[in-house]
């Protein structure tokens, strides 16, 4: 069984496209989606009608739930110079009728189990720490888990393989008998955040991230790709006037100035 990973595209369509690309010469037989698809400045209605066109097994992140409530409002009252306040102003309702169909977590057969960000929430980090003391130094104020706390944010889970997105970190763990794997991230490589303390997300690298995972016997090999694409296209579109600005674009470029870009905040 050999299986493609996305997760956080932040409708960063050409990082989409090229990951899609590349996803085809690998031969595997099924990709899933772990969500945050389309909150960003760039497309996410088109990032929609790609992915609804591919029928992958499909979850929401917290961007979606936040999406959605935001839609529960009143349209005067949604900032469209703010990650999901931009692509709610551009979302059509096939798109949000589908991001409601979606579910929070689902399994995937035996073997795997999709979540976001940990089995119990969309938003927190499995793989990744946040530490306080990032105004007060140069550390990005997030490091990786110790396996303690990975074991520990396992919750009830049980199948082999679990899968989760948020923090657009690609990594692994094997936490006992379970693998743990973030692909990383399609879109966004870069990004700062304020929960639940304030840190910065870094790769060193503009190019969209996804997984392949191929089972051999009763083990798992894990392949986490990077693919090059026109990222400096995507940063120019997020720049626009009426989009987020140039720090939005830096997030995309991978560059560290990332504060006050609502777009580089999950």
């Amino acid at each position: 069984m050999k299986i493609a990973v996305i997760s956080d595209i932040q409708g960063n369509l050409l990082a989409l496209q090229a990951v899609l690309a590349d996803i085809a010469r690998q031969g595997v037989e099924q990709t899933v989606n772990l969500g945050d698809m389309l909150s960003g400045p760039l497309q996410p209605a088109e990032t929609a009608d790609s992915l609804m066109a591919q029928h992958f097994p499909t979850i929401r992140g917290n961007h979606e739930r936040q999406l959605l409530a935001l839609l529960a409002r009143s349209a005067a009252l949604i900032d469209p110079v703010t990650s999901d306040g931009y692509a709610a102003t551009r979302l059509l309702p096939n798109h949000m009728a589908w991001l409601e169909s979606l579910p929070v977590s689902m399994a995937l057969n035996s073997d795997i189990w999709l979540c976001h960000g940990t089995p119990d929430s969309d938003l927190q980090h499995w793989l990744e720490t946040v530490v306080p003391g990032f105004a007060q130094s140069q550390s990005t104020g997030v490091r990786a888990a110790t396996l303690a706390e990975a074991m520990a944010r396992l919750g009830q889970a049980t199948h082999p393989v679990l899968l989760c997105g948020p923090t657009h970190v690609p990594r692994l763990v094997q936490c006992g008998g379970v693998l743990v794997v973030n692909p990383g991230s399609v879109g966004l490589p870069a990004y700062d955040d304020d929960r639940p303390n304030p840190h910065v997300i870094e790769n060193g690298a503009p190019h969209a991230r996804y997984a392949v995972l191929e089972k051999t016997g009763q083990d798992w090999q894990v392949d986490l790709r990077a693919v090059p694409y026109n990222h400096l296209a995507q940063a120019e579109v997020a720049a626009r006037p009426g989009r987020l600005g140039t720090c939005a674009g830096n997030g995309i470029c991978q560059t560290r100035k990332l504060k006050t870009s609502h777009f580089a905040t999950k």
